[in-house]
């Protein structure tokens, strides 16, 4: 049926001219929001266990940078003391790259999904 959610056809339908612009940007972006649902339903491939071990993967993205700068702030600190401490700064050097790093990830992740091609079988 022309217009349907689940088929993604919107563009096919004609503008309803009663609605005003800001409510037809709404309606474009729930039924986009709909199609990407029912796509993810209907491929199944991602589940419970994918959501953990991406979790999973995520935290270890923040984890092992900001360990690796510990460990070497560490190293430094009792090789070339100083007045101001090496671990500290690089624990926090390592935190933020980590971050940067998972932030990066999640936002390419989220991208793929908002730019997903239509199926046309479907």
């Amino acid at each position: 049926m022309p217009g349907d959610a689940a088929n993604g056809s919107s563009k096919d339908r004609p503008a309803n001219p009663r609605l005003s612009t800001d409510q037809a940007a709404f309606l474009h972006q729930v039924e986009a929001k709909a199609a990407r649902k029912l796509r993810a339903q209907r491929r199944g491939e991602r589940g419970v266990w994918f959501g953990l071990g991406m979790s999973g993967l995520i935290g270890w993205s923040v984890a092992v940078p900001t360990l690796l700068g510990a460990m070497l702030g560490i190293w430094l600190d009792r090789h070339h003391p100083g007045k101001r401490s090496w671990t500290l700064a690089l624990l926090v050097a390592g935190l933020a790259i980590g971050s940067f790093n998972a932030w990066h990830w999640l936002t390419q992740e989220q991208k793929a999904m908002h730019d997903e091609p239509e199926d046309p079988h479907e």
